[in-house]
């Protein structure tokens, strides 16, 4: 079971995660995801490559090998998921931090914060959108007010404006005043002001796991905020 959670204090956000398994069997592969989280971490700083963290992260992940049910597995990483810079009340900020080497020589910079998130899979190590969409979010860019034909939709995008911002929401947050959201949500997808976030799957029957840590570049050191005792 994957565990990915955010909190925020007036638009000031940290991204976590964390995977728990009970059975030992995928003990290696949460390994493997989790040491692979931590060497992205120690790579990253100042002036460092987005691509060379990316590069780091992989090589430690697919040094890891699991066996479940008897079969043995290369654990890769989820190729086209990655970490990102976080701003005020904006969750992606704009950088990617890849979980592979993918060229991107942009560099971190002094001030800016980032969730170093890895995917660790065992089956092609590339997912895709899976159907039943439950998450969504309004854009960053996206204005107050939009033109949709729709007075219901409007009323449900002023929801999310007022409740949400551009912070993340469930559907069942919204059930309750708006109870046959579906279509309204399909609407306001269409007109570009909100994102959805749908599951994302691999290969069917393979397993996966998931690390996140968020860090903040200060001038001369990096801070872990969303450390515990626990992990």
């Amino acid at each position: 079971m994957k565990i990915d959670f955010g909190t925020q204090i007036n638009g000031h956000i940290i991204d976590c995660a964390f995977t728990v398994a009970f059975n030992p069997q995928f003990d290696n592969l949460l390994l493997a995801v989790k040491e692979a989280t931590e060497e992205g971490i120690k790579q990253a700083g100042i002036d460092v490559r987005l691509t060379d963290v990316g590069e780091a992260i992989s090589e430690v992940m697919t040094s890891h090998e699991v066996t479940i049910d008897n079969n043995t597995y290369t654990v890769k990483p989820c190729e086209n998921l990655c970490g990102h810079s976080i701003g005020p009340y904006q969750i992606h900020a704009g950088k990617s931090v890849p979980i592979v080497k993918n060229g991107d020589t942009t560099k971190m910079e002094e001030g800016e914060l980032f969730a170093i998130e890895t995917f660790g899979s065992t089956g092609k190590g590339h997912v895709w959108s899976a159907p039943n969409c439950s998450h969504y979010m309004k854009k960053f860019d996206a204005p107050d007010q939009i033109s949709v034909r729709n007075p219901k939709a409007r009323a449900l995008y002023a929801e999310i404006t007022n409740t949400f911002g551009t912070l993340a929401f469930c559907r069942r947050w919204i059930e309750e005043k708006f109870p046959r959201h579906t279509p309204l949500l399909k609407q306001l997808v269409e007109s570009g002001a909100i994102e959805a976030y749908p599951p994302l799957d691999d290969a069917v029957g393979c397993h996966t796991a998931q690390y996140e840590h968020t860090i903040f570049l200060h001038p001369s050191r990096k801070e872990v905020l969303s450390r515990g005792d626990d992990y």
